[in-house]
């Protein structure tokens, strides 16, 4: 549209007694507040010779619209042609086409190139790909920017080329802005489409990080903006566990192979302990903790737990790594949970039996499973489980207090490693 209203501002100057523009570019093409494009500066050359103005000299980028021929010419420079405007019409057509500068693809500076438009050959012409416009308004536009003048349509044939192009529709720029703007509307509707997809994927990858962090009820309880209520749970089980020599073995080793070992172990204890319907609160250093009976209650938290160590012993028992770690296990029974925190929320335990399972850890035995005398009675409550009594042991702030080993469970079929003969 605003090409074409270019020609018709051209033909009416070529018809009028003016006859020709003389430096037809794009900055004498204006928009007026109707929309409407108006060619200006026109009749120049004449107003100066009336007013015996010199005419000011040029700067190679303000010639980039100018016609071959006119550039080998001094005197025709100055007074312009028909034919000259009719190749700076072509050069706007560019502009308007790619949206940019004149030669805008090409890498030279103005001077350059208009020193190859005077001495040609080769010919230099801007470079426009048949992606940018229909056929018909590249080929006006090339048959516009010809090299040999009398070859140039003039702007009469260009207005009927374009009615032709435009299929008798009348062209408009509002009409033009519109269809640009419902081309924009698309677009940026498929955008928000790609977008709210990375969102929502995002989002997904937020929310199962905050899962893993935080038990899913507590999760969406911090998701939904409110705050996390401390609860007290009166029945549960704790275990935890640890590598036998841990310090000896990371005296003997590289940082990285530490970092191996624990990965490699910690990641198939989080694929055994899936399959119960416990909690893993956290793992520092070589201790692993896990929980059943919160933050869901369960009844049969003390046989999740039991099972699950005797999996995880069995897991142990056939671990194959450079460094090779025997884990001592110990569990007990009744704690609370809590939620704390806003910045780096965890969800933590607090009681005495995280206590008194922390201890009993520490005073077991490689390849053991160290149970306290409440976890045992549920478990012979439950039945099917075989426990050995250990004798009675000193616990920090407990006194003297009978415990157990779990030596497995009927039906439970997996091979578990023998503890080692000084073992009591």
């Amino acid at each position: 549209g605003v090409t074409f209203r270019c020609t018709q501002g051209m033909r009416y100057i070529h018809n009028s007694p003016i006859r020709h523009h003389g430096h037809l570019t794009s900055r004498n093409c204006v928009i007026d507040s109707r929309w409407v494009l108006k060619v200006t500066d026109y009749g120049l050359p004449a107003f100066q010779d009336l007013q015996s103005i010199a005419t000011l000299v040029r700067s190679a980028k303000d010639l980039l619209w100018t016609a071959p021929e006119l550039l080998r010419d001094c005197g025709l420079l100055r007074r312009g042609t028909q034919a000259g405007d009719v190749y700076s019409f072509a050069i706007v057509m560019q502009e308007v086409l790619l949206r940019g500068d004149p030669y805008c693809m090409l890498p030279l500076t103005a001077e350059e190139i208009i020193e190859k438009l005077k001495h040609p050959p080769p010919l230099i012409r801007p470079s426009v790909s048949k992606q940018t416009a229909p056929p018909e308004a590249l080929h006006i536009m090339r048959q516009c920017w010809a090299e040999y003048a009398d070859m140039r349509p003039d702007f009469d044939q260009i207005a009927d080329r374009f009615k032709t192009l435009y299929h008798g529709r009348k062209s408009n720029i509002v009409e033009t802005m519109f269809q640009m703007l419902e081309k924009y509307s698309n677009n940026l509707e498929d955008l928000i489409r790609e977008r709210t997809v990375q969102l929502d994927e995002e989002k997904k990858k937020t929310e199962q990080l905050l899962n893993r962090m935080l038990p899913s009820s507590v999760a969406e309880t911090l998701k939904a903006g409110l705050p996390v209520i401390p609860e007290k749970f009166e029945e549960v089980t704790v275990y935890f566990s640890d590598i036998v020599g841990f310090t000896t073995i990371s005296a003997y080793s590289e940082p990285m192979e530490i970092v191996d070992l624990l990965n490699d172990l910690y990641t198939a204890f989080d694929s055994t302990i899936n399959h119960y319907n416990i909690y893993k609160v956290e793992t520092i250093g070589d201790a692993y903790m896990v929980v059943g009976g919160l933050p869901e209650r369960v009844r049969d938290h003390a046989e999740q737990v039991a099972t699950m160590a005797l999996d995880l012993l069995h897991l142990c028992g056939k671990f194959k790594i450079r460094h090779m770690a025997n884990a001592t296990f110990a569990t007990d029974s009744s704690c609370g949970g809590w939620s704390v925190g806003l910045t780096m929320p965890r969800y933590c335990l607090f009681g005495d039996t995280v206590n008194t399972a922390s201890r009993m850890e520490s005073t077991g035995r490689a390849y053991r499973i160290h149970i306290s005398r409440t976890t045992e009675r549920k478990l012979r409550q439950a039945g099917g489980y075989h426990v050995k009594y250990r004798g009675e042991i000193v616990l920090k702030g407990r006194g003297r207090q009978p415990t157990y080993w779990l030596t497995g469970k009927q039906g439970f079929n997996k091979a578990l490693p023998s503890p080692p003969r000084d073992d009591e």
